[in-house]
């Protein structure tokens, strides 16, 4: 039997759902706007419920939204009928999916909206739907051809999602959400790894070895010995940074004098070390290491560019997990 090639058709499908995107980028108007600052200035929770695969939708959606910090969550429209609806209160509000916007199962959900005064933005595709009708707030999706047979939900759906994307980044920059604020909803898993800031895992206090500039080199040797790091700070006596010594370096400069151990620390050190601020994300720092082809990095605290109050080694970013 001949193997088929669905290259073709994956290609259609692609292809229709491409032109359904660009009918709905077309299609976004003010009624936009008006959803976003509702959104934003919700002092309760967004509620969002579908039916079937606008019902799977409805979910990703609040999942994104409760991402970047709009208290959200989803409900199940067949569960509305038989005791959801006391989820829903006045300060909420309520984002109905509907392609047709009549699906059987949302009127009653719409018919609870109206009476109680819950503000509601519904996503739909006909203007004669009692959805389109009844919304406080219509955004209108424009009618797109389906895949696979012309009826199965694909062109249509993607355009739920990525309204809904739009409107979970239009109200992450409403509300002025940063990656720090961003952080604190992903504490775990890659996405956290790559939101740690250098603070979160740099070395610091008496594990950081640091070294006055007129130090023995004889001594020198055995501190970074003991500390295990690989790297010396140099300091003043009044706290300021003016040079570091690493085992490499040592390694370089002992091929080329035999003295090596009587020199004094700033005749070996090199000066004007790299620094990062402690807030800096861990992903730039080790970008920073890989560019400079080197293994540790100094933490300063904001302006205080001079003063090292920390160490980012290589090994503590693997740890992280960052890829």
């Amino acid at each position: 039997m001949k193997k088929k090639n669905y290259k073709k058709i994956a290609k259609s499908v692609i292809d229709l759902e491409i032109k359904a995107l660009k009918k709905l980028k077309n299609s976004i108007n003010n009624s936009f706007n008006d959803a976003v600052d509702a959104i934003s200035k919700c002092q309760s929770k967004v509620i969002l419920c579908g039916v079937g695969k606008s019902g799977l939708i409805a979910a990703k959606i609040s999942g994104t939204l409760s991402s970047v910090g709009t208290p959200s969550f989803s409900l199940s429209a067949n569960n509305c009928s038989h005791g959801d609806l006391g989820s829903i209160s006045k300060k909420d509000i309520l984002i109905l999916i509907s392609y047709s916007g009549s699906t059987e199962e949302l009127k009653n959900i719409i018919k609870y909206a109206n009476r109680n005064k819950v503000t509601l933005i519904g996503i739909m595709s006909k203007k004669d739907s009692i959805l389109y009708k009844a919304s406080d707030i219509k955004l209108l999706i424009p009618e797109v051809a389906e895949a696979g047979l012309g009826i199965v939900p694909t062109s249509s759906t993607i355009n739920q999602l990525s309204i809904g994307d739009a409107l979970a980044i239009s109200t992450l920059n409403q509300k002025k959400i940063s990656k720090k604020d961003f952080k604190k909803f992903h504490p775990s898993g890659s996405l956290g790894a790559k939101l740690r800031t250098v603070e979160e895992i740099m070395i610091i206090g008496n594990k950081i070895p640091f070294v006055n500039g007129n130090l023995i080199m004889k001594k020198a040797l055995q501190i970074i010995s003991n500390k295990k790091l690989g790297i010396l700070v140099v300091r003043n006596s009044k706290g300021i940074t003016i040079g570091v010594i690493t085992d490499g370096q040592i390694r370089r400069f002992n091929e080329l004098n035999n003295n090596l151990q009587s020199l004094t620390v700033k005749e070996v050190m090199t000066l004007s070390p790299i620094s990062i601020d402690k807030e800096t994300l861990v992903e730039k720092a080790l970008s920073i290491m890989n560019s400079k082809k080197i293994t540790s990095l100094c933490v300063h605290s904001k302006k205080n560019l001079k003063r090292t109050v920390g160490i980012l080694h290589i090994h503590k970013i693997l740890e992280t997990n960052i890829n």
